[in-house]
């Protein structure tokens, strides 16, 4: 862990006395802010200004004569703006050796002072943030080749250094916050790293924050840049970390933080060309400065909560983030790539050739979304990035439950991978802790856990455990339940086997209606809707009866997802459980779309019903966008299916896959997702139903937690379904920016569930943008 020692204590009167001994300088003192060193104005007999600096103790000798001999070389090139010049002492030294009242070494030096204003505190114009760039380029062209041997320390800001530092985010309490610090930090790792060796390396500043900036106002108005101070933190590192600092700062409360960094690069561009390399892995370096800032901030709060300068941008660096987090990093490398006079990116494959790939090689049967399709190049949490440089909130995608690429799912994936892959025939740990800790999920007596690849082999198996366990073959199915694309399973799926293509329900299927309390004969305001739809369940039983059958099982999704996003009624699974098992059956409760804490109020959704299923199938969210699913159960129907036939699957349960759902489980609770579920979709389901009341053709708002539907219909009297105006919401929210997709047997229900780190400022998002895209077209 890092551990940076206080700053020196010395004050005014001990200040003086140094001066006057050393320098032989009578003066005012006035203290002045400082990161971990001390800094003093000293104001002499003719009123002439200096700084006095007094280091940390973590800084030697050498370190601080690299500083002086780099400040003397840049002051020798003569430039058209000032650098501080450091003051002899008596004895003709740069650096004067003191000690504090404990007899404590520490180092110091006297500089010139230089008149100006922060770049921070002064209204910035475009020639004035040219004249920036210009600077700092004639700093760094002139340091490209020069060496001092000291100038190569380990030093805690300089950004190589970033995954050394990554253990400050447990100084970070908001989860939000270190959740986006941890995911640009492995972007860092992932996109800037790897090109180290192809990277330039010199002395750099690294320091070029808005308040090193000194900003001269000429009696006409005109600006430009006065001249930089403060070296403390000079480094020999990568030269494009320079560049990316100043970019940094520069764009902080910006309006158009691009077009602030095109024209600083189009002025230091003209001085010191940027290379193609450096261009590349520019907006993760400054990404990387953000987090570096803010991780520093919150270790120093700790060290010293009074010091007010070390929280002097943390506000505004932390707002930049966010909204760095909305810019498409394509985007912001075709602006560095302009202003730095290179051409646009060359895409290997665009969009349409990709399309004419896939018809050739890919079966036709896999669809697009959208009329348009995305080309997806990246996903950053909850948003997505194409290769146009828009940036997409994915409202849709209940794969990545705890977000796309999200940091601790894929560190924990990377680390095993690196370690061990192999099937469970071997011992290994990893199987056995996930699946004690997954099963810890669930209530009594479902406790055997079996881990496969996909929801559809989950369901799979979840069907053979009914079979063997009782002997029989029919099941109950919902109307227009989906429960996976194998054989067996498109028998037991009225959406795909009454839909396009399909033939009809298999002899051993038996549907019954959907529990729609607002499309179905019972609605909402029946307090006996739940055990009405149940007794066509029933019903369904005793036709097999009559016909001298048993039941193997029900099969249902907790929440229905593809007949629309249909929240069962109050009391439904409870009286088809009953029957069901009466009829000597197993109740499966599908919880592929559903489960890991999405409808906010429980864990699983079955739970809202308040029942306990014989086996359980979860999926998707389950590795994070990692193939694994899996399938719970009871100890009498796993014994039961221990027949003699062995089961294996090659890869379900793999260490690797473990890895993968043990990071999900650990997020969910660590970061009080369940909890941020319900919170986020009550939000935006208020939100739909306000503009409810200004839009009749919205007919019904539903769902629980981050788990909704939205039906549009014609009329409200009639609820004609309204397929085409739901397919247009869906286009037009895409074209602004969000994603969204329809369900429903007439596809008129616009489903939202979206990875449930959503946060209120997202669903603020969501229902703006929708209420923008409902006046155009109403």
């Amino acid at each position: 862990m890092l551990n940076i020692p206080k700053p020196p204590e010395f004050n005014e009167e001990e200040v003086k006395e140094i001066l006057k001994r050393h320098y032989g300088i009578n003066a005012e003192i006035l203290p002045l802010v400082g990161d971990i060193g001390r800094n003093f104005l000293v104001i002499d007999e003719k009123g002439k200004n200096y700084i006095f600096k007094i280091a940390n103790e973590i800084e030697n000798y050498y370190h601080i004569k690299a500083q002086n001999d780099v400040l003397q070389y840049l002051n020798d090139q003569n430039f058209d703006f000032e650098l501080p010049l450091v003051i002899k002492n008596k004895n003709g030294e740069l650096i004067t050796e003191i000690k504090d009242k404990s007899s404590k070494k520490y180092y110091s030096r006297l500089l010139t002072w230089i008149k100006g204003k922060f770049l921070a505190e002064v209204e910035i114009n475009e020639e004035l943030l040219e004249d920036y760039g210009r600077v700092l380029g004639l700093i760094d062209r002139a340091l490209k080749d020069f060496y001092v041997p000291h100038a190569e320390r380990y030093w805690h800001w300089d950004l190589k250094n970033i995954l050394d530092l990554r253990e400050l985010t447990s100084y970070i309490t908001d989860r939000e916050r270190k959740r986006l610090i941890e995911y640009f930090i492995l972007q860092f790792e992932t996109e800037v790293i790897p090109k180290f060796p192809k990277l330039r390396k010199s002395i750099i500043y690294n320091d070029a924050n808005d308040y090193n900036v000194l900003v001269k106002i000429e009696k006409n108005g005109k600006k430009r840049i006065a001249g930089l101070i403060d070296f403390g933190d000079m480094v020999h590192s990568y030269t494009v970390f320079d560049i990316a600092i100043a970019l940094t700062y520069a764009m902080l409360d910006k309006t158009d933080p691009l077009k602030v960094a095109y024209l600083i690069l189009k002025g230091y561009n003209r001085v010191f060309p940027l290379e193609e390399n450096e261009i590349k892995v520019l907006y993760y370096c400054i990404a990387g400065r953000l987090c570096l800032s803010l991780m520093m901030s919150a270790y120093q709060k700790k060290l010293r909560p009074e010091d007010k300068y070390i929280i002097i941008s943390e506000k505004s660096v932390w707002k930049f983030l966010k909204r760095l987090h909305l810019i498409n990093p394509f985007r912001a490398e075709e602006v560095f790539r302009h202003a730095c006079s290179f051409d646009s990116r060359r895409e290997e494959l665009l969009p349409e050739r990709i399309i004419e790939l896939r018809r050739k090689y890919i079966g036709r049967s896999l669809r697009l979304h959208y009329r348009e399709p995305l080309k997806i190049v990246k996903g950053a949490l909850q948003y997505l990035y194409d290769d146009k440089g828009k940036t997409y909130l994915d409202c849709v995608n209940n794969v990545a439950h705890v977000g796309h690429s999200n940091p601790r799912v894929v560190r924990a994936v990377q680390k095993q991978m690196a370690i061990l892959n192999t099937n469970t025939r071997y011992l290994y740990e990893y199987l056995i802790r996930y699946a004690e800790r997954l099963a810890k999920k669930f209530p009594e007596p479902l406790k055997v856990v079996f881990l496969v690849n996909s929801g559809s082999e989950a369901n799979e198996l979840a069907l053979r455990l009914a079979y063997t366990y009782t002997g029989k073959r029919d099941m109950i199915v919902i109307d227009h339940a989906y429960h996976g694309n194998t054989t067996s399973l498109i028998d037991l799926s009225p959406y795909k086997f009454d839909g396009p293509g399909g033939s009809g329900s298999g002899p051993y299927t038996h549907k019954v209606i959907m529990p729609d309390t607002f499309r179905g004969p019972y609605k909402s305001d029946d307090r006996e809707a739940g055990v009405k739809y149940a007794k066509h369940v029933i019903m369904a039983i005793e036709k097999l009866k009559n016909k001298g059958k048993g039941l193997a099982g029900f099969i249902a999704e907790s929440l229905l997802g593809c007949g629309g996003h249909i929240p069962l009624p109050e009391g439904y699974l409870k009286t088809v459980y009953k029957a069901v098992r009466e009829a000597g059956g197993v109740c499966i409760a599908d919880e592929v779309q559903v489960g890991f804490g999405r409808v906010g109020t429980h864990f699983w959704a079955f739970e809202k019903q308040g029942v306990i299923p014989d086996i359980v199938t979860l999926g998707k969210p389950i590795g994070n966008g990692h193939p694994l699913a899996a399938v719970i159960t009871t100890s009498e129907i796993a014994d039961a299916f221990d027949n003699g036939m062995e089961y294996f699957n090659t890869f379900g349960g793999n260490p690797v896959s473990c890895a993968a759902g043990m990071a999900v489980l650990e997020v969910i609770e660590d970061e009080n997702l369940q909890e941020n579920a319900l919170k986020v979709g009550n939000k935006i389901m208020e939100g739909f139903r306000e503009l409810q009341k200004k839009y009749p053709i919205i007919g019904d708002v539903r769902g629980s937690g981050l788990f909704i539907g939205v039906e549009f219909v014609k009329d409200p009297e009639t609820i004609e379904p309204a397929p085409e105006i739901a397919e247009e919401v869906v286009e037009r929210m895409k074209e602004e920016g969000v994603l969204l997709n329809t369900e429903g047997p007439y596809h008129n229900v616009i489903k939202i569930k979206p990875p449930i780190i959503f946060t209120e400022e997202n669903a603020d998002q969501l229902i703006n943008t929708i209420e923008k895209v409902l006046k155009l077209i109403f």
